[in-house]
């Protein structure tokens, strides 16, 4: 009996090790056909004891910029060791880099060096980056085949890392700490108003999000009911003008009205009580979207 309670203790102490190094995928692949699937099962045959999570797979597809925010939207929130997979790839087979980014907050990312690390490696910062060695780390058999890097790079690598079957160094070369990065408008402070970027509308409500952080909106020194005036442009065209309050949530206001409020990564965000706010205004967003806001006179 002893000796039975002794080797359940040592096999949850390994499920609890294995579960220290969660593997998140990302894609734009949908989950319509195998193509997730397999990528699971990849990253499953590697060891079958890998925790595997979905970030996404209903990224529009192409839109690497989109795939960035994600990771900068969900990864803070996992514990240090996780290992990211992002695959949106519009680039898939040709020269851009597969890499490891290692960030100075202890996650990994592995993916194409496209620009999908540009608020991560920002926010969480860099600590190291290596170029994907494909000779040692890469799926077996499967070196003809050029348009699945997520099935046959991406998801083989980063299950091998979380699942501590190789280690960073051995990813590969150790390459300069930077990766690609896609511009877009920071936010400022900026003639007695704020201005910033629309980096995300938040798909299931249609609010819209900006990238202006509660810090910056306090030197505005708003009080809940303060009314401020916003302008939104895309590619230098004014697209909306509006008026809004500032109110704590959606309820502070009647159905169908607008509000300015702090979305839940305390950023500045715009909304319809109960309705879409983005589609009955024609916003999108981008690095060609930009916002600015200041006090309504």
């Amino acid at each position: 009996m002893r000796l039975l309670l002794v080797l359940l203790s040592l096999s949850g102490l390994a499920w609890a090790r294995a579960a220290d190094h969660a593997l998140v995928l990302q894609t734009d692949f949908g989950t319509k056909d195998g193509a997730v699937a397999a990528m699971r099962g990849v990253a499953f045959g590697v060891d079958s004891r890998l925790p595997i999570f979905d970030l996404s797979h209903e990224n529009t597809p192409f839109d690497i910029w989109e795939a960035a925010y994600r990771l900068k939207q969900a990864a803070p929130y996992w514990p240090p060791g996780t290992v990211f997979v992002s695959v949106i790839d519009p680039g898939v087979g040709t020269e851009r880099a597969s890499v490891v980014l290692q960030t100075q907050s202890g996650h990994y990312f592995v993916g194409p060096d496209n620009g999908t690390w540009t608020l991560v490696a920002e926010e969480l910062g860099i600590a190291a980056v290596r170029r994907i060695d494909e000779r040692a780390n890469r799926r077996a058999g499967s070196e003809r085949s050029y348009t699945f890097h997520g099935r046959d790079i991406y998801a083989f690598t980063g299950a091998r890392l979380a699942a501590g079957k190789i280690t960073f160094a051995q990813v590969g070369p150790l390459l300069a700490p930077e990766v690609v990065r896609l511009p877009y408008e920071r936010a400022a402070l900026a003639d007695g108003g704020l201005r910033g970027s629309i980096p995300l509308i938040d798909f299931h409500y249609g609010n819209v999000w900006t990238n202006i952080p509660e810090a910056l909106f306090q030197e505005l020194k708003p009080q809940f009911g303060d009314r401020f005036a916003v302008a939104i442009h895309h590619d230098g065209r004014e697209v909306y003008r509006g008026v809004l309050p500032y109110v704590r949530t959606f309820g502070d206001v009647p159905a169908g009205a607008p509000l300015l409020y702090l979305n839940s990564l305390l950023n500045v965000a715009f909304a319809l009580n109960r309705d879409n706010f983005a589609q009955r205004h024609g916003l999108g967003a981008g690095s060609g979207w930009s916002v600015r806001i200041e006090r309504a006179r």
